[in-house]
């Protein structure tokens, strides 16, 4: 199985901005078993501004363009660091690759970034992508790696992204205003009932929230890919999500693959 698993900021790092150490390092040893597995995963991390954030001793993410990508460039270096030094650790060598919007709406760029996917991934490599947030500007931006993520996926053909956030997955209403709401385990399609679902971002040190995961969902799963969002808090459960079992909220890409055939097959009489 090709997996693609996207980790935000919240579970990387503490509020302070600095390294969660524990979430860090379960996550890097159930990666790590996964692929000893046989199995082919990428990991589109967040979290160089948040990590710089802490670094730098600033006092909160900055809103200036400048002071985040300086962030960025100071924080990058520390993840990099830190997962090259514990997948080392379990013998898996690591590539870093960052990227602009302009890098996957180019078509010779897209190609060359999935060249090197494929290359990487056939040399047994573990990409770590981020996107370039030392260069990137509102222009070029992506905007924010549960996108990135969906981007990645659909690239390298994924079967499964598995987005590790802060909540447990999709719920009928915000479970941190709603104490009524109620788990979503399964979502065949996404439709406007189901967009309606999205509220604001969580963390502070956050980009992304329940509106850019959906957007996610509905490109994966239109390219035949499953999605899981899930609590990243808890890495093992990566294990459960693998073997097909329910964890979080999983969108169902080959259902929405076979609606889409049957709905072309229909339109083509």
């Amino acid at each position: 199985m090709r997996i693609v698993v996207k980790v935000g900021t919240s579970t990387l790092a503490h509020a302070t901005g600095r390294l969660n150490i524990r979430h860090v390092e379960e996550l890097v040893k159930v990666l790590s078993d996964l692929k000893n597995a046989g199995h082919e995963v990428i990991l589109v991390s967040s979290g160089a501004i948040g990590m710089g954030v802490g670094k730098l001793n600033l006092s909160g993410r900055p809103a200036d363009m400048p002071t985040k990508q300086a962030a960025a460039a100071v924080g990058q270096c520390e993840l990099m660091y830190t997962y090259d030094k514990l997948f080392a650790q379990y013998n898996h060598t690591v590539a870093q690759i960052l990227l602009t919007g302009e890098d996957v709406d180019h078509d010779d760029r897209r190609q060359n970034f999935e060249n090197t996917m494929a290359r990487l991934l056939e040399l047994g490599a573990l990409p770590i992508i981020n996107e370039n947030d030392t260069v990137a500007t509102a222009e070029i931006k992506v905007g924010d790696n549960d996108t990135l993520g969906a981007i990645v996926a659909c690239s390298v053909e994924a079967d499964l992204l598995v987005l590790l956030s802060d909540i447990e997955g999709l719920y009928t209403a915000d479970p941190r205003k709603d104490p009524a709401a109620r788990l979503i385990p399964t979502v065949e399609e996404v439709t406007p009932e189901i967009e309606s679902l999205a509220d604001g971002k969580g963390s502070e040190l956050a980009v992304g929230g329940m509106g850019t995961k959906l957007r996610a969902a509905k490109m994966v799963t239109q390219r035949g890919c499953d999605m899981v969002i899930t609590n990243g808090a808890r890495p093992e459960n990566l294990y459960d999500i693998v073997d097909g079992r329910a964890v979080g909220t999983r969108f169902l890409g080959k259902i929405a693959l076979e609606a889409a055939h049957q709905k072309g097959r229909e339109t083509g009489r």
